[in-house]
């Protein structure tokens, strides 16, 4: 926790007066630790208009925190939401999870909550409703050089775009807004289920030309928080499609999909054997070889089991 209990009633009681001064008061000009992360597996909404939540910050098991300015938070409480968000960046001195704020759209708050925000330094600014890489470098444009962003792809026009959207470096992550998607598209949210072919399209295309840009994939948020059997069947699905990171919007759901997208301890003790046999071999001037243990290994295998090792450094 952030603050002790006192602190964070006090904030709920401005939060509930609206008194945007009496916050800012308590914002510190202290520059945060840059998070360092390898691994994710869950990324979690965090509601910015609600203290209590925000205490948390510091110590959640979610690999990426969503700090959320834009959908749940009312338009008349977005201005003490964003002075809130300043006011935790700024006594977080580190954080085991990457600190992402989502913004509004540019066009509707998100470049002034951005102008603000940039002498914060959240690890990453979440852009939602771009269109084109136009918008992603008026995006770039606005936020801090040190600063990350990431997109939300939930438009028709950004999933045709999703090629070329990674106009820059700092583009790091894309989250798939499937239901806003599916609207956007004039196709009913009912077909959101597991092997649908429609939805089986969307989620393999944003994988594979997210991967194929370097750019970390998240799945979509499952809304029916309280089913988590079914939450942890789609985790499932989605794994063995290739996903890694899911969104999700309670801390029983974080439970789930680390424990579904972590590596097992069989995966990485084969990982172990794999790197330790190719390089054993290969210095005896040998790339491709059968083994008695896991069949044939070669230099694609090698480089897999290294990778899977890499992913495993938290």
């Amino acid at each position: 926790m952030i603050f002790e209990k006192s602190f964070i009633d006090e904030l709920e009681s401005l939060v509930e007066k609206k008194d945007l001064k009496a916050i800012e008061k308590y914002i510190l000009k202290l520059k945060r630790e840059k998070t360092k992360k390898i691994v994710y597996r869950s990324a979690l909404m965090v509601s910015a208009h609600r203290p209590k939540h925000l205490n948390k910050l510091d110590s959640l098991e979610a690999d990426i925190a969503i700090i959320n300015l834009e959908d749940g938070v009312s338009k008349e409480l977005k201005p003490t939401a964003l002075r809130l968000t300043a006011l935790f960046l700024s006594h977080i001195k580190r954080s085991d999870s990457l600190l992402v704020v989502r913004v509004n759209p540019l066009d509707n708050g998100g470049k002034e909550e951005i102008e603000y925000l940039n002498k914060f330094k959240p690890d990453a600014i979440r852009v939602p409703k771009v269109k084109t890489p136009k918008d992603v470098e008026k995006a770039l444009e606005l936020i801090d050089k040190e600063i990350d962003l990431h997109l939300s792809i939930e438009t028709k026009e950004a999933f045709l775009n999703l090629e070329s959207l990674r106009v820059n470096e700092r583009v790091k992550v894309f989250y798939l807004g499937i239901l806003d998607l599916l609207s956007d598209l004039d196709i009913f949210q009912q077909i959101l289920e597991i092997k649908n072919p429609t939805i089986d399209h969307i989620l393999s295309r944003f994988l594979v030309v997210s991967k194929a840009s370097c750019v970390l994939p998240v799945s979509f948020v499952y809304q029916d928080y309280k089913n988590l059997n079914e939450f942890e069947d789609w985790c499932r699905y989605e794994k063995n499609m290739g996903y890694r990171v899911k969104g999700c919007i309670s801390p029983a759901q974080v439970e789930i999909a680390n424990r579904v997208f972590g590596l097992s301890k069989e995966i990485l003790e084969r990982a172990e054997y794999i790197k330790m046999r190719f390089e054993e071999m290969k210095n005896k001037g040998i790339t491709g070889f059968t083994d008695e243990k896991y069949g044939f290994i070669d230099e694609p295998i090698y480089k897999d089991a290294v990778n899977i090792l890499r992913k495993s450094m938290i």
